[in-house]
Order: structure tokens, then sequence, then C-alpha cells
């Protein structure tokens, strides 16, 4: 029995030594600099942040579809051969196609049935000479595109909060168009706001060197070319200073074929740049692009803003390019967040913005921890009242149960919100069922004229069956509100099944530990109970 009794206590012991280990980060601010440093991080409820509701604008994505198919289709027409004078969107769902025959007209239409599927003929005409069709997007494709949008928006906010640095925060879809974003602890909101929001269209445009960018600015804009903008910040009068470029409208690559952006510090000038890594179809049309373009210049745009247009020196097959410009650590780093995590299919906009102070968050703690100590407090005082001593065996389960469950929370540094303190709250109540209902069991053996030992042994043995199956159903249910729950379900979900793991320990493992160790050391012939 001692040596059964030894590694129980050791078992105890280390359990409970690693629980405080990591929940005094929590509650002590000077600890030694190799301490763990984790510590159990509060919700929004708790310590205030930013709510938002952001709705996608998802026609446009419809519309940047229809561009896209536009593109598509005048690379197809060209390959098969089939002249058109006009090819272009009239509205948002909609493809006008002009052309010089009805001939060229008719292969145009068989083209469309056998290679684009999704688009459907309007109407045919003439009118004096001039042959069109017009097409659309089917409904379906439509639908598709809409729901693939908030969708791909809300994984693409999931990229960047993540990378931003946010604990816990709450992302969720909302009706058909809008996405719920929590952001607890956030103080930058403006920041905030800018890279979530960001569509990050990542281009890269031949700058035109044979035309004058001054004739450009005048109203004498080549055709297939446009002025864009680069911004810099003078360091003497810190004033913004917008450079002109002269750029060719086609796009070359975008930044769909980025699979990773780092910000790197240039050794010579200490200044930030990003590098950027191609997948496999990306490193074919880099290579391509900078073997056609030796010596002019390749203009790198985000968002219609000219980052840098760098000389193409020779030819680059390696998969690498770099983003230089006149931004800080800061910009730098924001943009590779939005060019890691990827563009937002459509423009989003704010349509709800709350902010919970922390005041509030400070007035929910208080409450909370008054309702707990209140609680028990009256607790305690019961079960020592009603059990005697074996009532100071349970007390001392509860309190080991409540470090159990935060130590656990701080090693995976877990959020506490306001539904966490009650799964807690639930949790202890159970831990509390679980000691009574042994208790009882035991109890009931000693009045059949059992020894203290007999009736220990039986009433743990009888009450354990009883113990699981509850608890064993409880967190079957925190396991599908976890699954299928979100935000602040998930975190009531959690504290609940960690709570159960805990107090099955505590009111089984720890409770029987201390009757075994008191009747082995005192030799008791007489249980308080």
């Amino acid at each position: 029995m001692s040596n059964n009794l030894g590694w129980r206590a050791t078992l105890i012991g280390i359990i409970t030594l690693i629980a405080l280990v990591y929940l005094a980060p929590s509650i002590i601010d000077q600890l030694p600099g190799w301490w763990p440093k984790k510590e159990i991080k509060l919700g929004l409820d708790l310590q205030g942040g930013t709510h938002l509701l952001l709705t996608v604008e998802t026609e446009k994505a419809v519309e940047n579809a229809v561009e896209r198919k536009i593109s598509d289709l005048k690379d197809s027409l060209r390959k098969e051969r089939i002249r058109y004078t006009k090819l272009e969107r009239v509205n948002a769902t909609e493809i006008l196609a002009d052309f010089p025959s009805s001939k060229h007209m008719d292969k145009f239409r068989e083209f469309i049935k056998s290679e684009f599927h999704n688009l459907e003929e309007l109407s045919v005409k003439e009118d004096e000479g001039r042959f069109s069709v017009k097409l659309e997007l089917s409904n379906q494709e439509i639908a598709s595109i809409e729901r693939f949008a908030v969708d791909q928006g809300l994984e693409t906010i999931r990229n960047r909060i993540d990378q931003f640095g946010v604990s816990e925060p709450i992302i969720q879809k909302q009706g058909e168009k809008n996405i719920l974003v929590q952001l607890p602890g956030i103080k930058d909101i403006k920041r905030a706001k800018n890279l979530i929001g960001k569509t990050a269209l990542l281009e890269f445009k031949l700058v035109d060197d044979k035309h004058s960018i001054e004739d450009a600015l005048n109203g004498n804009v080549p055709i297939g070319d446009q002025v864009l903008y680069q911004r810099a910040v003078d360091k003497l009068t810190e004033r913004t200073i917008r450079r002109p470029f002269l750029l060719k409208k086609k796009t070359l690559m975008t930044g769909d074929v980025i699979t990773n952006a780092r910000v790197q510090i240039d050794s010579q000038f200490n200044t930030p740049y990003v590098t950027l890594e191609f997948d496999r179809r990306g490193k074919r049309l880099f290579d391509r692009i900078t073997a056609a373009n030796v010596n002019k210049r390749l203009a790198i745009v985000l968002d219609n803003n000219v980052y840098s247009a760098p000389e193409i020196q020779e030819r680059i097959s390696g998969g690498r390019a770099q983003i230089t410009g006149t931004f800080t650590i800061e910009d730098a780093h924001d943009l590779a967040i939005v060019l890691r995590a990827g563009s937002l299919p459509a423009p989003v906009t704010y349509s709800e913005e709350r902010t919970v102070g922390p005041s509030l968050g400070r007035d929910s703690i208080h409450n909370g921890i008054v309702s707990i100590i209140i609680g028990g407090i009256a607790v305690i005082f019961f079960i020592v009242s009603y059990y005697r001593l074996s009532g100071i065996v349970t007390n001392i389960s509860l309190i080991l149960n409540i470090v159990y469950i935060t130590g656990v929370l701080a090693a995976f540094q877990a959020t506490l919100t306001l539904p966490g303190i009650a799964g807690i709250v639930l949790t202890i109540g159970m831990a509390v069922d679980a000691n009574i209902l042994i208790l009882e069991r035991i109890r009931e053996e000693l009045s059949f004229g059992k020894t203290p030992r007999s009736a220990i042994d039986s009433g743990y043995s009888r009450a354990f069956k009883t113990i699981i199956d509850a608890n064993l159903t409880t967190l079957i249910a925190a396991l599908v509100l976890f699954q299928f729950g979100t935000g602040p379900i998930k975190g009531f979900a959690v504290t609940l099944s960690i709570g159960i793991a805990a107090s099955l320990f505590t009111a089984i493992f720890v409770t029987r530990f201390i009757y075994d160790l008191i009747l082995t050391k005192k030799r008791v012939k007489v249980l308080s109970i």
C-alpha cells in the first residue's frame, strides 16, 4: 500500500506543480526570466476590443469575374483567328461583342457554346452592317461567384488576423454577405481595419518608356496605357509625394501565384523590402516575362499604387522577386501579411463598428470573481458543516480542480470569456455533485456496519459508474458544442471539457488518495462523515 501511495502522491504532486507553474504568470507580475511566459488571455467581453461587421461587395466580385472572362475571351479569339471590333462589359454581368461580318459572329457563337458554358446568349442582332452578340453570366455562375467571394473573404480575413497576432478572434459568416469580426485587446483599430479591408490586387505591368509621361499627364494618354502613381514620403519635410508612371494596361502577372512574402532588411541602406516567392506557374510566368523584357522596367502595382518599378537587367528564373519602396518596417510587415494571406476577391465595407472599453471588462471580471468567491465560500461552508472532516477532503479536491482548469487554460494560452467562466462554474458544480455521490455512498455503507476502509472501497466502486455516466454525457454535449458552435459557445465548450476531465481526476483519484493516506497513517476506526 505504501508503494501505491507513493506513486499516486508523486503523480498528484507533478500535475499540481505543472499547473501552478503555468498559472503563475497570470497572477504574479514579477517572475524569473526562465519562467514559462504563458498566460490566460481575456476575451473581448473581459478586456475590451473591437467589434466589426463587414459587408462583402459581391457585385464587385461578379464584375471582376466578367472582366477576367473578357480577358480570356480575347486571348482565345486571337488563337482561334476570330476577328472582333469590340469586346467589353456593358454592365455588371453582361458582355457585348461586335464583329465585322456574320461569318466571324457565327464562329464566335459556336466557340462560346463549346468552350464557355457558363456564358448565356442574350441577343444576336445586325444594325447597319454591325453584327453583335450580347452574353451574360448564368444565374448559377453568379450565385457561385458571390458565395465564393464571401467564403474566400472570410478565410482571407482570418489568415490576415492570425498573422496580425490577435489571440482568439471571433471571425464568422453572418447572413449571406456579412462577416463578423471581434478582436480582443486591439488598440490600433485604424491599422487593423486597413489590414482587414485591403483588396490587395497585386499586378506586374510594364512601364511605357517610349511615350512622354508629361503628355500623358496633360491628357494625351496613349491607347493601351494608364497613369498610376507611386507614393513616397520626403524624409526632410515628411510630405507625401506622388510620382506618376505611364504603364501598359495589360497585366502580365497577378498576385495569385505568390506562395510566400517576407520582410527583409537591405544591408547597405538598412531599409526594409518585401521578398516574394512564386508557385510553379508563377515561376514559369516570371521567367518568360523577364526573358522577353530585358532592359525594360517592370512595375509592381498593389491596389493601383506603384510600389516600385525596377529595371529588368537579366532573365530571372529562380522564382523570386522583391518589392522595394520608401516604406517603414510596419508598412513592409503589413504588406507582407496581405500578400502572404491572399487577396480579398471583392472590397469590403464596414456596416457596423463598436468598441468595448476595458472598464466594462473590469466590471465583468470583478462581478465574476465576486460571484465565484461568494458561491465558493457558501459551498465550502455547507460541505464542511454537513460532511464534517470528509467535507474538508472534498474542498481540497475542489480547490485543486480550479487550479488544474486554470493551469490548462494558461498552458494552451486559451482565451477566457464570460461564457468560459460560466463553464468553469458549471464544472465546479459537477465536481461537487460527484463528491457528494461518493460521500453518500460511503455513509450508506457505514450504516450497514462496515469498517471505514471497506465502506470507502464500496462507496467509490458503487459511485464510479454513475459519475462516469453523468460526466461522459456532459462531455459529449460539450464536444458537440465545440464542433458546431462559434465564438462564445466554443469558449464555454472548452472550459467545460477541461473542467470535466479535471473534476473526474480530483473527485475520484485525489480524494481516494487522501482517504487511503489517512487510513494508512492514522489507523482510523471511525470516519468523520
